[in-house]
C-alpha cells in the first residue's frame, strides 16, 4: 500500500507538471522488474503529461566556432511561453551531435509541433501489427518509432517543454555545418568538447550537459565521456559502438561491405544539401561550398581502392591505417570505456550492428550499478524499443532518456538509478532484471562456461551441407568436412543485422536461418530436457584446413524448435590469416578456453595459411542471452562466407580463391563451442 500511495503522490505531481521530489526529503517510489513497477508508472506519466512550459523557441543555425576556426552550426529548442518567447530561466542541455543533417531532426520536429500529429503517428506506429505474417518483422519497425526511438533520434518535445534546451548539431563536414567530416576521430571528438563547453557557456543554460541520440550519436557520446568534459553530467546513448573496427567496419577481417557503402553515401548525398534559406537571403556560406569540393566524397575513394586494387601494396594507405592496430587512424576509433566516471544508459540489441561491444561497454565502465544502466532487446539497429510500454516490458525510450535526465541533471530522486541495473529481453523468453550481466554478472546469476564438441555423427534435424551433431564429450574418428562459399547468406540474420533490421522484415531471413543453412556445416544437439539458459560471450574453436592462403570462416549459434524452425542467437566471423588473438583484450574461462577471443583484425598481424596444413581459429561471438525450452536444441552453424555482410578486401579475398574450406573433426584437436550455461541441458 505504501507504494501505491508513492505512486499516486508521482502521478498527482506529474500531472501538475512539477518536478516531483525535486528539494524534498520524499522518498522515490520504488522500482521493480523490467517495467519500473511504480517508478516506471510514474515516469511513464512524467513524459506523457501536461508539461511545465507550453511552446518551444527554436533559434536556427547558430554559429558554434571550435578552435581552429571552423564553424558548426546548431540548432537550439527552448522552452517558451504561450506567445513563443523564450522563458528566462537557466535550464540544463541535452546536446546531440549528428552527421545525418539537422533538416531530418527539423522535419521529425514539424511533425512533432503540429497539435495532435506527432501523437497521432506514434499511435499509429504502435497499433501496427502483422504478427503471425509473412511479413511479421514490419511490426518491430513500426513499435519501434511509436517506443521513443525517434525523439531519441531527433528532437523530444516533451523533453523540451519539460524544462530542457535541446541542441542538434550537425558535425564536422555534414548538414551546414564548415570543414571535412572527420568520422569520429580525434578532430570531430575535440569538437564535442569544445561543443559541450559552448553549451555550458550560454545564457540559457545552468551548466549541466547531457548527450542523447543514437547509433553514431551514441558513439559520439561514448567518446565524450571518456574525455571528461566538466559539464557533462549524463549520456543516454542508444545502440553505441565502442570498437568501431570489431563492431561494423571490418569484424573478423570481413570488410562490411553491405552497410558502409549505403551509409557512407546517404551521409556524402546528404551533406551537399545547401542551406536554401540563406540562399534567399543572401548570407550564405561560402567556406561550407569551399570545404565541400575540397573533400566532395569523404571515405568513398577508400572504399572504392579496397576493392578494386589486386595486390596489398596498391591499396590506398588509408585502408591499411584502418586495418592496422597499431595506427594512429585506427586508435581514433577504439574506445576507452573504462574511462567513463558519468551516469550512462546504455541501450543495444542482440543483433545490433555494434552488439559486439554494447555489453562491454556496461561491463568495463567503472561506475555502480544503477549509476549505470544496460538495456539489451532482441532487436536490429533500427528497432531499438519495440517492445515497450506495457506491464512487464520496458518504459519506452524517451520515457527512460527523461527519467534519466530528471535524475542526473535536475536531481530529482525518481528511482531511475534502482531499475535494472541490467534489463534483458531473453531469447526465446521474456525480459528479465538482474545484477550484471556476462563477466559482472552476479554468482547466483553466473552461467557455467563448457565445451560443447562438433560431430560428423548425423543428427536428422537439418538439410544443410552437412548435418553433424553437438556432443557432450568428443566422439567419433578423424573427419574433414568440407564447405564451400556461397550465396545462401544472403538471405539470413546477418543480412538481417548488416541493411541495420530492414531485412528481417522477411520472417524467412531475419527469423529463420534455414535457408541460410542449405550452404552451411550444421552441428546439433539433442533436445534439452529442461529450460536451459544460455548467458554472456561464446567462442567457437575450430580446427580448419585450407586450399588457398586464406579462407573465410562464419559461426552463429541458433536455437533449434521441435518445428525446425532455426534461430540465430548470436554470429561471429573471421579471416583465417587475421587469427592472432589479442590476449589482452581477450577472456578465457576457467579451464583456460576463450569465452571472447578478439582478433586483432590487422594486415601487419597478417598470417597467411598454408593449404592442406591444418589451422586453429578461435571466433568470437557477441555476448548474448536466450532461453531454450524443453525440447528445443542447440546448433552451431559453419559457413565460407558472409556475404552481403561481410566481403574481405580484394587482396584477401584473391588469397582465398573462393575455395571450399574444411573443418578437421578430430578427438585428438577436437572443434568445439564453448558456451555459458545453465539449467537442465542433458548434455
Amino acid at each position: 500500500m505504501k507504494y501505491a500511495f508513492r505512486a499516486a503522490v508521482v502521478l498527482t505531481a506529474a500531472t501538475l507538471a512539477l518536478p516531483f521530489f525535486a528539494g524534498t526529503s520524499s522518498a522515490a517510489p520504488e522500482s521493480t522488474g523490467p517495467d519500473g513497477g511504480a517508478a516506471g508508472a510514474a515516469w511513464t506519466a512524467a513524459q506523457d503529461g501536461p508539461q511545465q512550459y507550453p511552446n518551444i523557441h527554436i533559434d536556427w543555425d547558430v554559429p558554434i566556432t571550435m578552435s581552429d576556426g571552423t564553424v558548426l552550426k546548431g540548432n537550439v529548442y527552448r522552452p517558451a511561453d504561450p506567445a513563443g518567447h523564450p522563458i528566462d530561466v537557466r535550464t540544463p542541455v541535452v546536446l546531440n551531435m549528428t552527421p545525418y543533417t539537422k533538416l531530418v531532426s527539423n522535419l521529425a520536429d514539424h511533425a512533432g509541433s503540429i497539435p495532435g500529429l506527432s501523437d497521432a503517428l506514434l499511435n499509429l506506429f504502435r497499433q501496427i501489427d502483422l504478427s503471425g505474417t509473412p511479413l511479421s518483422g514490419i511490426t518491430d519497425l513500426t513499435k519501434a518509432f511509436g517506443g521513443g526511438e525517434l525523439r531519441n533520434f531527433a528532437v523530444d518535445r516533451e523533453l523540451v517543454e519539460s524544462g530542457y534546451t535541446q541542441v542538434v548539431v550537425d558535425v564536422r563536414g555534414t548538414g551546414f555545418s564548415q570543414g571535412d567530416w572527420d568520422m569520429l576521430r580525434q578532430r570531430e571528438q575535440q569538437d564535442t568538447v569544445e561543443t559541450i563547453d559552448w553549451a555550458a557557456r550560454q545564457s540559457w543554460s545552468d551548466g549541466k550537459v547531457g548527450m542523447n541520440g543514437l547509433s553514431y550519436s551514441g558513439i559520439n557520446q561514448v567518446q565524450a565521456a571518456e574525455q571528461h568534459p566538466p559539464a557533462l553530467k549524463a549520456i543516454f546513448p542508444v545502440v553505441p559502438g565502442s570498437d568501431l573496427v570489431n563492431d561494423v567496419l571490418a569484424p573478423g577481417g570481413g570488410f562490411g561491405f553491405n552497410f558502409i557503402p549505403l551509409w557512407l553515401s546517404a551521409i556524402n548525398g546528404l551533406k551537399w544539401v545547401p542551406d536554401l534559406q540563406s540562399l534567399v537571403t543572401g548570407k550564405f556560406d561560402t567556406r561550407w561550398l569551399d570545404d565541400r569540393i575540397d573533400d566532395p566524397f569523404t571515405y568513398m575513394d577508400v572504399l572504392i581502392s579496397a576493392y578494386t586494387r589486386t595486390r596489398m601494396q596498391d591499396l590506398d594507405p588509408r585502408v591499411r591505417q584502418m586495418l592496422t592496430d597499431v595506427s594512429t587512424e585506427r586508435q581514433a576509433w577504439l574506445g576507452d570505456p573504462s574511462r567513463i566516471t558519468i551516469p550512462t544508459f546504455v541501450t543495444g540489441g542482440w543483433h545490433d550492428l555494434f552488439t559486439y561491444s554494447e555489453s562491454k561497454i556496461y561491463n568495463e565502465i567503472p561506475l555502480a550499478p544503477g549509476h549505470k544502466q544496460l538495456l539489451m532487446g532482441n532487436t536490429y539497429h533500427l528497432n531499438s524499443g519495440s517492445e515497450s510500454g506495457k506491464p512487464g516490458l520496458p518504459p519506452r525510450l524517451d520515457v527512460l532518456q527523461r527519467a534519466w535526465f530528471d535524475k542526473w541533471l535536475k536531481g530529482i530522486d525518481n528511482g531511475i538509478d534502482h531499475y535494472g541495473p541490467v534489463t534483458l529481453r531473453e531469447q526465446g523468453g521474456g525480459w528479465v532484471t538482474q545484477g550484471g550481466f556476462g563477466p559482472s554478472a552476479p554468482a547466483e546469476e553466473a552461467a557455467k562456461y563448457r565445451r560443447i564438441y562438433l560431430s560428423a555423427r548425423r543428427s536428422g534435424t537439418a538439410s544443410s551441407a552437412y548435418d553433424g551433431s553437438l556432443s557432450g564429450t568428443p566422439t567419433g574418428e578423424s573427419t574433414r568436412l568440407t564447405v564451400a562459399p556461397g550465396l545462401t547468406t544472403l538471405c539470413s540474420n546477418d543480412a538481417a543485422q548488416a541493411t541495420a533490421g530492414v531485412l528481417a522484415v522477411i520472417d524467412a531471413c531475419g527469423q529463420d536461418a534455414r535457408i541460410a543453412e542449405t550452404g552451411a556445416l550444421t552441428f546439433t544437439s539433442a533436445p534439452v530436457p529442461g529450460a536451459t539458459t544460455i548467458s554472456g560471450p561464446v567462442a567457437v574453436h575450430l580446427e580448419t584446413v585450407q586450399d588457398a592462403a586464406d579462407g573465410y570462416w562464419v559461426a552463429t549459434l541458433n536455437d533449434v524448435a521441435p518445428d525446425g524452425q532455426s534461430t540465430v542467437l548470436s554470429s561471429g566471423q573471421l579471416m583465417a590469416s587475421l587469427r592472432q588473438v589479442d590476449e589482452a583484450h581477450s577472456s578465457r574461462s576457467a579451464n583456460g578456453d576463450y569465452t571472447d577471443p578478439r582478433a586483432y583484425t590487422s594486415l601487419d598481424r597478417r598470417q597467411p595459411t598454408v593449404p592442406g596444413v591444418p589451422t586453429t581459429l578461435d571466433i568470437a561471438l557477441p555476448a548474448t542471452r536466450a532461453v531454450l525450452a524443453p525440447g528445443h536444441r542447440l546448433r552451431v552453424d559453419v559457413f565460407a562466407g558472409n556475404f552481403p555482410k561481410g566481403l574481405p578486401i580484394m587482396p584477401m579475398l584473391i588469397d582465398t580463391g573462393l575455395k571450399p574450406e574444411h573443418v578437421q573433426l578430430d578427438p585428438r584437436n577436437p572443434s568445439f563451442v564453448n558456451v555459458p550455461v545453465r539449467g537442465a541441458d542433458g548434455w
